[in-house]
């Protein structure tokens, strides 16, 4: 078992770090957990969350696409995208096969649905959608069909050409138990120093220069879409950190400056996803299921992150 106390060693040992505060370094090889941090991290986390205005208009605050959806695979797109929506974006678009829309739609009147993964237009389609959209959330309920997987990479490159934050949802392989922090920076580093989200029992979130541990007690209960509920509200917070970051000589937080604008959102997500669980298995045990996180995502989004009053 991943055991925080197995993190901590790791983390303490490798980069040479105490459990006191230390100085932030610009050129990475900073490390922080959730039980290590003094309140840092959530102020960083809620430095890059919009103030609440009557003067903004709709999709200010984030136009969030969501690919995925398909045949077999309905809830998890709309666990995704229903979480932008809790946290805070405007607009929340979904872009699935054709025969999943109409059942993604029956969920929820919110959502915009666009039932196109699987036409033979497909990339174009999106293509007139994509630039303006703030954020991509890609894989929930894709499936492994290869025609649309395929799809996919082209949406992807779409999506890099715009410059885009992409949020990618991934079957991952478990890394090794005795060196999981190695092994995801390693990882990080072989893709070009993207931002990995390994999650666990403690989230480890890296760039392959810094790593922030997410930690906390969440939920013994595995049912599917807990992950879902994490993309989409990542999604989010991915567009909001790198609208804060547009301009680095603005950057007013000096762990926003250190570690950056994937890292933050990962943490803020993590967290979210972690004590929404927590709630909801408190109030429904081994009946809960991911239903059950929705309404906890204002309440604990108010607790850790609210700026307006």
């Amino acid at each position: 078992m991943l055991t925080l106390q197995t993190i901590l060693s790791q983390l303490l040992t490798r980069m040479g770090v105490g459990t006191g505060a230390a100085a932030l370094s610009t050129a990475g090889e900073n490390v922080i957990t959730t039980l290590t941090d003094g309140g840092h991290i959530i102020n960083m986390v809620r430095s890059v969350v919009p103030p609440l205005s009557y003067g903004k208009h709709k999709g200010q605050d984030g136009r969030i696409a969501t690919i995925g959806g398909c045949r077999e695979y309905t809830g998890a797109p709309f666990f995704s995208a229903i979480s932008a929506f809790r946290v805070g974006c405007d607009l929340s678009h979904i872009f699935c096969t054709g025969d999943a829309a109409p059942v993604i739609k029956s969920y929820s009147p919110e959502l915009i649905v666009h039932p196109c993964l699987d036409a033979p237009n497909a990339v174009a389609e999106l293509g007139k959608w994509l630039p303006r959209m703030h954020s991509v959330v890609i894989g929930p309920g894709l499936g492994r069909d290869q025609g649309l997987l395929d799809t996919v990479k082209d949406i992807i490159s779409a999506a890099r050409e715009l410059e885009l934050p992409l949020v990618i949802d991934a079957v991952g392989a478990d890394p090794d138990p005795m060196e999981p922090i190695k092994d995801v920076m390693e990882l990080c580093r072989s893709l070009g120093h993207v931002t990995v989200c390994r999650k666990g029992e403690n989230d480890i979130i890296s760039d392959g220069h810094n790593v922030l541990v997410c930690c906390g007690e969440g939920c013994p209960r595995r049912c599917g879409g807990q992950g879902d509920i994490l993309s989409g509200t990542m999604g989010v917070f991915t567009f909001w950190a790198h609208q804060a970051c547009r301009d680095k000589e603005a950057i007013t937080n000096e762990y926003l400056a250190a570690y950056g604008p994937t890292l933050c959102a990962a943490y803020g997500a993590c967290l979210l996803t972690k004590r929404c669980a927590m709630r909801a298995f408190h109030k429904m045990g081994r009946g809960m299921t991911t239903t059950e996180m929705l309404p906890e995502i204002q309440p604990v989004f108010a607790d850790l992150y609210e700026t307006s009053k």
